[in-house]
């Protein structure tokens, strides 16, 4: 099973395994109270992509093709086939973001591109 979650709402057992699909860090969060389980930065965004996008809703679909173009090379390709291996390992696996937005962000281009 696949789940979402922001990063700023607190960790559950229900969480399974957590996997922070972020460049950053999460503003204003320790290490211990995100128990995060495995930090693909790689599979995030580039800089440029993120900044350009700013999670604006008009920006999604547009965001959407390009964000999926950068999973298929590079080391974005092997941090999304590592995704791809905890998810076959793990019963539960909840991806982490930190964005405001709750449903236009990379975590659920990702959680699209996994469930097709």
């Amino acid at each position: 099973m696949l789940q979402l979650k922001r990063a700023y709402l607190p960790a559950s057992n229900s969480d399974g395994y957590r996997v922070l699909v972020d460049r950053l860090w999460p503003r204003g969060k320790s290490k211990e109270t995100e128990k995060i389980d495995l930090w693909l930065k790689e599979i995030a965004p580039s800089a440029e992509l993120r900044k350009w996008f700013n999670h604006e809703a008009a920006k999604y679909p547009e965001f959407q093709a390009k964000y999926r173009e950068e999973l298929r090379s590079g080391t974005a390709k092997e941090a999304l086939d590592k995704l791809q291996e905890v998810i076959t390992a793990q019963t539960v696996v909840t991806l982490v973001y930190g964005a405001k937005n709750e449903r236009y962000n990379n975590a659920h281009v990702l959680s699209e591109l996994l469930t097709e």
